[in-house]
């Protein structure tokens, strides 16, 4: 049985990671694999600083989403991968990667990945977080300064010039796609516990079937004395 693929939307600061990591501590770290959106941004290191950060980075050209695509079919089809890890100091991907195997549960996370169609047909179910631009505003605040070392001036500019005009223009629309939507974000406990409840049973059906399988080829391999097999029965996630 394929991997249940799990996508998680919504505008910036809309509270997606605390949705995102509600799902990781109900249905547990060692059952998915976490994809990011955001890790897949356009490597730009062939260009100077100063012109990286004039780039509009909430445009969907700024995301290298047919690569995440190709991981998540890989997955998908029993094969480990090497998602990239980005640089948000400096608008560069890392050298380093993080290295994944498959998972009953594939948990994708981004603020356009419903806009990308290719993308949006993997996932067997979607959530879109919807939070008031006002307090979006201000966690984007917050974030940007203490974790991306930005200053106030540059976030606003930014929020004006880019990050405003395209939720607008491709995240706001791309909520009529969504299977769930989650009002008042992260902070709406019964909307995220009748998530989470759903994405546990679909995760332990996965499981049980993914145990199943590898426990007859196992058998299969036995018969024709071979210890070739296509990945573990309980896979780990490294990083």
């Amino acid at each position: 049985m394929k991997p249940f693929v799990i996508g998680v939307a919504g505008g910036s600061g809309s509270g997606k990671t605390t949705v995102v990591n509600h799902i990781i501590n109900t249905v547990g770290g060692d059952n998915l694999v976490l994809l990011q959106h955001d890790s897949y941004y356009r490597d730009l290191k062939h260009i100077p600083f100063e012109e990286r950060i004039k780039q509009n980075y909430d445009h969907p050209s700024s995301l290298e989403t047919e690569l995440l695509v190709r991981h998540i079919d890989a997955l998908l089809s029993g094969y480990s991968i090497k998602s990239p890890i980005y640089d948000f100091k400096n608008h560069v991907r890392s050298e380093e990667y993080n290295s994944y195997t498959p998972m009953p549960i594939i948990l994708v996370d981004g603020i356009l990945i419903f806009y990308e169609k290719e993308l949006r047909d993997l996932m067997d179910i979607k959530v879109f977080v919807d939070t008031d631009d006002d307090l979006r505003l201000l966690r984007r605040l917050k974030r940007d300064i203490h974790e991306r070392n930005r200053s106030v001036d540059s976030v606003l500019n930014q929020y004006e010039k880019f990050v405003r005009p395209m939720h607008l223009e491709f995240v706001e629309p791309s909520k009529r796609y969504a299977d769930i939507i989650i009002p008042h974000g992260g902070e709406n406990k019964a909307a995220l516990d009748i998530v989470t409840s759903f994405i546990s049973k679909k995760a332990a059906h996965t499981s049980a079937e993914q145990q199943k399988s590898a426990s007859e080829q196992g058998e299969n391999n036995v018969k024709v004395n071979t210890d070739i097999h296509v990945f573990e029965s309980s896979p780990s996630q490294k990083k």
